[in-house]
């Protein structure tokens, strides 16, 4: 069944992700078939009106659709959608190196929020990157931009690494 996350932006369904199947195929073969629409988004991606477009091992890039729907008080996106859609861009450049048998957790991030978000600026897209992959630390980079490459926000963060048998209990 194909849900449209916004106009022009639609996924194959909205759903968790199976945990025995992360923990087969490892962080990277499950965001690729998340893309390929064999596994699902997460439902908040048709809250906040983003999605995954592109995966490579530590690398990933999402695009959202900023609206009145995400206002806070004084008529700016809220910071909180745009943390969102970048701890999503951090978090799965981290998930894309996850071998079988793994998972991660963010356990911090840090944004700077450089200009506002605003609705009817059109697209946004966040780029995460790799920056560290240790045993049991990670540690990743984004920048969001609008359609223009205007930098909006940019930011780090660090995720642990741990046995996916801690989440399957």
């Amino acid at each position: 069944m194909t849900v449209e996350i916004y106009p022009g932006m639609a996924v194959a369904g909205i759903g968790t992700l199976p945990l025995d199947v992360v923990a087969r195929d490892g962080g990277l073969k499950v965001l690729r078939a998340m893309l390929s629409g064999d596994l699902p988004a997460p439902p908040m991606a048709r809250t906040l009106a983003f999605s995954m477009t592109e995966v490579e091992e530590g690398r990933v890039v999402f695009a959202g659709l900023p609206s009145v729907d995400h206002l806070n008080p004084l008529g700016t996106v809220h910071g909180g959608w745009t943390a969102t859609v970048m701890d999503s861009a951090l978090g799965c450049a981290v998930f894309s190196t996850v071998r079988p048998g793994e998972a991660y957790t963010t356990i911090e991030f840090k944004l700077n929020l450089v200009r506002p978000v605003l609705p009817g600026m059109g697209e946004v897209f966040c780029e995460g990157r790799i920056v560290h992959r240790g045993r049991t630390i990670a540690t990743s980079e984004a920048w969001l931009r609008d359609g223009k490459g205007k930098l909006l926000a940019h930011g780090t963060e660090t995720c642990a690494i741990f046995p996916i048998e801690n989440l399957m209990r």
